[in-house]
């Protein structure tokens, strides 16, 4: 750290890359930053610079050393699997389902952006894949909100939760889960309104089992859907007598 032979410096930098020991690797490259910026060994320098940042776990740095590589080298060889390292340093900082999920939404961006980008990457496969995992973990955290209301008994705002679920995940592999829960839902917030405003919370059953059929018609869950549709006809009977 001490010489001013930066040479030499670098060639210790570039051993301590090798032997995969990053830290050393990355005190010795933060000082040589400025020193080799706009020479021809610049841009190995800022490539291993990013990595000893990413290897360290410190993804934050990464993801902008790597941003900061693609504006300054746009036509390197590198740049492809820069690009991806940068979305990918998102994905890394995407945290457990019941956190703030935005860097969650941003690695699905910048996976999408890269695929956009590179049509023909043999990484467009591990970039979807992380698309869907991504995707996953918002259902998960939005699926968890709204099944909190209903275990508190706050079943309209259950159903409106798991109506909003459904609109902004309609692809999802379980969304037929979703609208069961909506009927669910709005037959519990029938059933313990007042009897004045029970005729027409029932028949929004009615109406909401009716657009499962429409969705869902193979659903595994028809059967439990329906028997709802037949209780809140059975209880509209009842009331109208």
């Amino acid at each position: 750290m001490k010489s001013k032979d930066y040479e030499y410096k670098l060639r210790m930098a570039d051993q301590y890359f090798v032997k995969k020991k990053y830290r050393f690797a990355q005190q010795l490259y933060e000082d040589l930053f400025p020193v080799y910026k706009g020479s021809n060994k610049f841009e190995d320098i800022h490539y291993k610079f990013a990595y000893c940042a990413y290897n360290l776990k410190d993804y934050l740095s990464a993801e902008n050393l790597f941003k900061s590589f693609l504006e300054y080298f746009p036509n390197s060889a590198k740049a492809e699997e820069v690009d991806f390292m940068h979305a990918y340093c998102y994905y890394k900082q995407s945290p457990k389902p019941e956190l703030d999920q935005s860097n969650t939404v941003k690695a699905m961006g910048q996976m999408q952006t890269f695929i956009n980008t590179h049509p023909g990457s043999e990484r467009n496969k591990e970039a979807q894949e992380i698309i869907s995992k991504c995707y996953s973990k918002l259902i998960t955290k939005d699926y968890a909100g709204a099944e909190l209301y209903y275990n508190l008994g706050q079943y309209r705002a259950a159903a409106v939760s798991f109506t909003t679920l459904l609109t902004s995940y309609p692809d999802a592999p379980n969304a037929d889960e979703f609208k069961l829960w909506v009927v669910r839902s709005y037959y519990k917030f029938a059933t313990l309104s007042v009897l004045d405003k029970q005729p027409e919370r029932y028949q929004q059953v009615v109406d909401e089992v009716h657009d499962f059929q429409d969705r869902f018609p193979e659903s595994k869950l028809m059967k439990e859907a329906e028997r709802y549709l037949t209780l809140s006809q059975n209880n509209l009977k009842t009331i109208s007598q």
